[in-house]
């Protein structure tokens, strides 16, 4: 180990001229009423033509700007006030316009988190594609041929229909690789992904991975991929850099950082995964004490001193050296010897057991909308229940009917005539309008985005003390103590009260919206994806906060998510849905252990892996169904592996118990079901 001086390279790069990128010592601030605020405070890494080089940190680090400010995509107020960014010999910062126009156009593509956002929703698909050839100078029907070659390139299902689409027709997964057709378009030498598979299903997830993976080979690209999932860090990058407060504090191989981390912030982001198959049960994750400073704020010393576990008064007056740990490995810490003192603390959680008689039950629930004359059946005989205190997680891909039944649940959708809803074994009225006001109260919901979902307008105090009024019989100053016992449990200062939305961080209104929901003494919460946004801290203590709150509300959830690491550490038993059907249900270590339904054995295999092991991904070809014209017999067995002809494409399948409370939909018997790969699960 080999001290540098605070402003020295810990590690000879090589010249940043003959790099894909070579970030030197970048500074930029954005303009906020006229004074400007640091962001970037001297970020400096290189990525080598056919490498990939991730960027983690939590939100509001400086990933994002760095990746921005590296194509120079700066918003009206962002100015770099120091340092370079080099791309293939080219200085960026010093580009005319015309020239970095030229640059974006032939070298470097960006392809963004949310592809809806990076659509023309009013032009066809074909259009759209075949207008970034135009760009390069090509003539009409060239670029429509070359449109149609680069869907194909991508591995999109019937490429010439696709054209024809607009994007709204399309799946977030199908769009995302039109996305990356178009990026693709003039072979650059640069790829930027911002968050390229939030929020898509793990199959999908996977998918758009190993197309990234496959065409950086084919193109020799340098990749600069942004993620707070971290098991996609691991499983796609070379090299891994850490940002904490505009400062890059950590970079190693992807191998070295995740088995060996190196500065204390590094540590705490891995602790606060949910890996090898920790449960709730088992302990509450870790978390990272504190918030990240906001933007502006003098960082004289190190930036992460106020939330290091280690750190003491050296830490608070000096800038802490850079610290070459050897294979071109670097961190800055003044105590870079101790990190092997820095233990996961044992927060160890109290037992409690699930009640034994349900709560809320569906039986035989089914759901059709009727769209252009046409019956549109999202919802197939649908049995369930929660049991006081139970988690249910609910997973599947996009389309399978997940959010419909949580919204029939709730009284948004009347389920079809047949099917029926109990709280408590009465029968609730099928439309919430019509249901007394126990049974409103009984059932509330946390949405994904809590923006969309809490009035920017008001104050927090103000959003929870109308829920608890309008929910309850309490009102006055039992109402007001009955909010701040509330925003005491969810850990929200009186501060945080008389703050409005618009002035919190993510995961704070997410911990509003968490209050909202308990504000009025539910006995069942619906989790529509209240973590696939947030970073790995900030989901730790959201998981913890909702695992918490279940011990001593004694509230039911289900929980529905993408996210199978997660899942497996909060649900006590998953049903699996595939075009509007529970194909399989059965307590999480069950599920894990196997035997599994084809379709569970290939949502698990897609899971990226954190922690290194080799896994086998069960691909699955095709798109999942319309509900709209299901396939005959069992509904996937367009995509199985084990299909079986005259049998599963004609009949439905038997329901299997292959254990305790574990049932399959599936035509194998049980001992030829699969046993799903061994995989330890990131967020």
């Amino acid at each position: 180990m080999t001290l540098l001086e605070p402003e020295a390279s810990p590690i000879d790069r090589g010249d940043p001229k003959t790099a894909a990128l070579a970030v030197e010592n970048l500074q930029l601030a954005y303009l906020v009423r006229g004074k400007p605020r640091d962001v970037l405070r001297g970020v400096t890494f290189q990525i080598r033509p056919g490498e990939a080089f991730g960027l983690v940190g939590e939100s509001g680090c400086g990933k994002s700007t760095t990746a921005y400010a590296a194509l120079r995509y700066l918003p009206s107020n962002g100015r770099i006030t120091g340092g370079s960014v080099f791309a293939n010999g080219q200085d960026i910062t010093k580009m005319s316009t015309r020239e970095l126009q030229q640059f974006r156009t032939t070298e470097a593509a960006m392809v963004y988190q949310d592809p809806v956002q990076a659509m023309n929703p009013a032009l066809r698909i074909g259009k759209q594609v075949a207008e970034c050839f135009r760009i390069l100078g090509h003539n009409k029907g060239d670029a429509e041929d070359r449109a149609l070659e680069a869907l194909k390139r991508v591995k999109i299902a019937a490429p010439g229909s696709v054209m024809d689409r607009y994007p709204h027709q399309l799946s977030g997964g199908m769009l995302q690789r039109v996305v990356i057709a178009m990026g693709l378009a003039s072979d650059p030498k640069l790829l930027v992904l911002d968050e390229p598979t939030t929020g898509l299903d793990a199959t999908v997830e996977a998918e758009v991975l190993d197309l990234v993976r496959e065409l950086r080979h084919e193109t020799s690209a340098a990749v600069l991929l942004i993620a707070h999932n971290l098991g996609v860090i691991r499983t796609m990058c070379d090299r891994v850099g850490v940002m904490y407060a505009g400062k890059m504090v950590e970079e190693a191989s992807s191998q070295e950082l995740f088995e060996n981390p190196g500065h204390p912030y590094t540590i705490g982001l891995m602790n606060a995964i949910p890996r090898l198959g920790l449960r709730k049960t088992d302990r509450a994750l870790s978390t990272i004490p504190g918030n990240m400073p906001s933007i502006g704020t003098e960082l004289p010393t190190c930036t992460y001193v106020q939330r290091c576990p280690i750190a003491t008064d050296l830490c608070r007056t000096e800038a802490p050296p850079l610290v070459a740990l050897g294979e071109g490995r670097w961190t800055r810490c003044h105590h870079s010897d101790q990190i092997d003192s820095i233990v996961e603390p044992e927060a160890q959680v109290d037992a409690y057991e699930v009640g034994g008689e349900q709560v809320v039950e569906l039986l035989g629930v089914s759901k059709t909308f009727r769209q252009r004359g046409n019956d549109i059946p999202a919802l197939v005989s649908v049995d369930l229940g929660f049991a006081e205190g139970e988690t249910l997680g609910l997973v599947g891909e996009s389309g399978s009917g997940k959010s419909t039944l949580a919204k029939t649940m709730l009284g948004v959708h009347g389920p079809d005539a047949g099917g029926s809803i109990s709280l408590d074994g009465r029968p609730m009225a099928a439309k919430a309008t019509n249901r007394r006001d126990e049974a409103i109260r009984a059932i509330q919901m946390v949405f994904q985005n809590p923006d969309s979902a809490l009035n920017r307008s008001w104050t927090v105090r103000r959003i929870l003390l109308r829920t608890v009024t309008r929910l309850t019989p309490i009102s006055g100053e039992a109402a007001h103590k009955r909010v701040e016992d509330i925003a005491e449990a969810m850990r929200l200062s009186p501060h945080h009260l008389d703050m409005r939305p618009r002035q919190l961080s993510g995961g704070l209104k997410q911990r509003v919206a968490i209050a909202r929901a308990f504000a009025g003494d539910p006995r069942v919460v619906v989790c529509d994806e209240p973590t696939s946004a947030l970073d790995v801290s900030v989901q730790a203590a959201i998981l913890n906060l909702l695992a918490t709150l279940q011990r001593n509300e004694r509230a039911s959830y289900l929980f529905i998510t993408h996210d199978i690491g997660v899942v497996r550490y909060l649900a006590d038993r998953i049903a699996v849905m595939y075009v509007g059907r529970v194909i399989e249900l059965g307590f999480t270590d069950d599920l894990f252990a196997g035997p599994v339904h084809p379709y569970t054995e290939a949502l698990l295999s897609a899971v990226p892996n954190v922690d290194g092991q080799a896994t086998e991904r069960v691909p699955l070809t095709g798109e999942i169904p319309s509900p709209a014209n299901p396939p005959s017999g069992c509904v996937f067995h367009t995509r199985c592996q084990y299909v079986i002809p005259g049998t599963c494409d004609v009949e439905t399948p038997p329901r299997r118990d292959v254990g305790p409370r574990h049932s399959i939909d599936c035509h194998l018997e049980i001992e030829d079901l699969p046993t799903p790969v061994t995989i330890s699960v990131t967020s």
